[in-house]
């Protein structure tokens, strides 16, 4: 058994690099994380911004040597974002219109329900099948991985808190949206109670 007065023990520290992250600056955003960098205590943020800001200079995006410093780099940034969340819109509804396509043994099962007044009715269920080892499930599984890299990337991009990179991701996702959800088909199943 141990035991050993961990008390007295000293940990030296000094060789943990706690500063991973430029802290965004620009447009007058500055939380002190520069301060609290050089002597060491980061709030537990490791030097990044906790809250919306409009700057251009010093910001980190996605890639450890992909830095924003001018107007124009923020700019191509933010169509860059647009752009990718465009795509992830469409991925979703294309993925869904590939399931679609690609479905196999479609089965319609039909089951007599009493009705209130003594009626039967005839409830009708769609059971469709699709084969694990078939090349569009495989097609299905890599545009799912893409899918979620996209999705994480969109996600990072928002964590920066910079103000013109979020509005970036949220008009993208609505331009894809708009731009592609108008082909989904809808179907409303009248027996469904939970809307």
């Amino acid at each position: 058994m141990d035991h050993m007065n961990h008390s007295t023990m000293e940990m030296d520290h000094a060789h943990h690099n706690h500063h991973t992250m430029a802290p965004p600056t620009g447009g007058g955003h500055d939380h002190g994380a520069d301060a609290a960098v050089h002597d060491g205590k980061c709030g537990g943020h490791g030097g990044m911004a906790m809250t919306f800001y409009f700057g251009y200079n010093n910001v980190e995006l996605l890639f450890t040597g992909l830095l924003i410093n001018s107007p124009g780099e923020m700019v191509g940034a933010c169509i860059g974002v647009f752009l990718l969340a465009v795509l992830y819109e469409g991925l979703k509804i294309g993925r869904e219109a590939l399931l679609r396509r690609s479905q196999v043994n479609v089965r319609y099962n039909s089951m007599p329900l009493p009705g209130a007044d003594g009626t039967v009715l005839m409830e009708t269920h769609k059971t469709v099948g699709q084969r694990m080892l078939s090349p569009a499930h495989f097609l299905q599984t890599l545009l799912h991985i893409f899918q979620v890299v996209v999705s994480y990337f969109l996600m990072l991009v928002f964590m920066t808190y910079n103000a013109y990179l979020c509005i970036a991701v949220a008009a993208g996702a609505g331009m894809g949206y708009f731009l592609f959800s108008w082909r989904k088909a809808v179907v409303v199943d009248i027996t469904e109670h939970c809307h």
